[in-house]
């Protein structure tokens, strides 16, 4: 019946309207009260702003730094790789179309779980127990 769908009993609630006389009971002030900053039109405070006081966020002391050179890598687990099937080379490509890794970022595999068959895997980075885990499952690293 869809002549006779409606919405759900006070889920749509009309448009306040104010500054229409004493009556609607948003006349005069219009629900902003009397004098002040909020009272004004266009009147709003920044945020973070502490009405003059040295805001916190100036307050407290910089700490660390930031490397802008850092290389940030798509990490993948042995056990993800192991779930692969039917595939004797895995590279960043696959990976990415299994949903393993991001597109566009270099892949690290670290050694979260086993392989248990010999499978050669392309990355960027390898850790070294992950090397390991690989070539004692009969497979092979290839760095790009």
């Amino acid at each position: 019946m869809l002549d006779r769908l409606k919405p759900a009993k006070g889920a749509v609630q009309s448009r306040k309207r104010v500054g229409r006389g004493p009556g609607s009971g948003l006349g005069k002030t219009s629900g902003r009260g009397h004098n002040g900053q909020l009272s004004r039109s266009g009147g709003k405070v920044k945020a973070g702003f502490e009405g003059g006081q040295m805001p916190l966020q100036r307050r407290l002391p910089k700490r660390g730094f930031t490397n802008t050179f850092r290389t940030e890598y798509t990490v993948v687990n042995l056990r993800d790789l192991a779930r692969v099937e039917d595939v004797d080379v895995i590279d960043p490509d696959l990976m990415v179309k299994l949903r393993l890794a991001r597109k566009g970022m270099p892949v690290k595999v670290l050694a979260q779980g086993d392989l248990s068959r010999a499978v050669t895997i392309k990355a960027h980075k390898i850790s070294a127990s992950a090397a390991a885990k690989i070539e004692k499952a009969g497979g092979k690293v290839e760095l790009i």
